[in-house]
């Protein structure tokens, strides 16, 4: 760095608080990027893409949210299974392990998680639903009541 850009930051408070202020929007920006790149494990999908491997692939949708909230609009034909619950009802998807699994949970943040548990439990392909129910209804697709 040349030595003339440290000056001029040492002027001003202002001028420090602003490079700050850069470095830090700058770093929250390619925060997603370098996490995907980084540790990117668990495999999303899009509300298309998870359409086309429910028709194409006859995936299971699996829901993850609580009761209210699968009762009050989930993708069709979505099987709810809780997360408080998921752990004691695992053998109920035994019979889905051979086909692709949907994790949908509110916003996807949940969904990463529940992925890296069924892998774990040998689940060969599982796929969190990028941006929850709720890029589900972004997109304009039909939901159940």
């Amino acid at each position: 760095m040349d030595s003339s850009f440290l000056v001029f930051l040492q002027k001003n408070p202002w001028h420090m608080m602003l490079f700050g202020t850069a470095v830090v929007t700058g770093g929250m920006l390619m925060w997603p990027l370098v996490s995907r790149l980084l540790g990117g494990t668990t495999p999303q999908v899009g509300p298309t893409e998870a359409v086309q491997l429910i028709n194409r692939r006859d995936a299971l949708a699996l829901d993850v949210r609580d009761k209210a909230d699968f009762a009050a609009g989930h993708i069709p034909n979505a099987r709810n299974i809780p997360l408080p619950e998921l752990d004691a009802r695992l053998r109920e998807l035994e019979k889905f392990k051979a086909r692709p699994i949907v994790i949908i949970c509110q916003s996807g943040a949940r969904s990463a998680g529940v992925c890296g548990m069924l892998k774990q439990n040998g689940f060969g392909e599982v796929f969190s639903l990028r941006g929850g129910i709720g890029g589900w209804v972004e997109a304009s697709l039909p939901v159940e009541k």
